[in-house]
């Protein structure tokens, strides 16, 4: 992954327009080595979504908090670069992480939380098969402020019955 820090920040750094005020991605080399080292944790698993034809980051995924024992359970958080978004990478690369999820991680559950207003990331849920289960208000610190969520979770069950990644 730290073979990735300049690609991925050049995307953050293009990004900034898109991802505010929805994320805050890891804007500096420092930041990007602490997120690299995160990834090596039990409980937080990482993933560079790139494009098939050339290898270019296209957009990041994360499994956090992911709690084993009689939870198996994880949180799911994602963002596209600019240059990638609308194109359907994000739709194939969280295909793929769920697959990662609740196969060999053999997660029982994953949990997106949305912000209501972003909606290109709410209809990126529903395209997975994921259900609105809540509304959580002032749930995450972003960016400096509370902000309210809407809560969208899938089970492997459901997703085993689909076809895979994207329907």
């Amino acid at each position: 992954m730290l073979d990735d820090a300049d690609e991925f920040l050049a995307g953050v750094q293009a990004s900034r327009p898109l991802h505010h005020p929805w994320v805050t991605p890891p804007a500096s080399a420092e930041a990007f080595a602490a997120y690299a080292a995160r990834a090596l944790m039990p409980d937080f698993e990482a993933f560079l979504i790139c494009r098939r034809e050339d290898g270019a980051v296209a957009g990041v995924a994360n499994l956090s908090q992911i709690v084993r024992g009689l939870f198996q359970s994880a949180s799911l958080g994602y963002f596209v670069f600019a240059p990638f978004a609308r194109q359907g990478y994000m739709t194939e690369g969280l295909g793929l992480v769920l697959s990662q999820a609740f196969g060999p991680l053999s997660l029982h559950r994953v949990e997106a939380n949305v912000q209501p207003e972003n909606f290109a990331s709410k209809a990126l849920a529903q395209r997975l098969g994921f259900r609105l289960e809540g509304f959580s208000p002032r749930y995450l610190k972003i960016a400096g402020h509370w902000r309210d969520h809407e809560r969208w979770a899938i089970l492997s069950d459901e997703w085993g019955r689909r076809e895979g990644p994207g329907g």
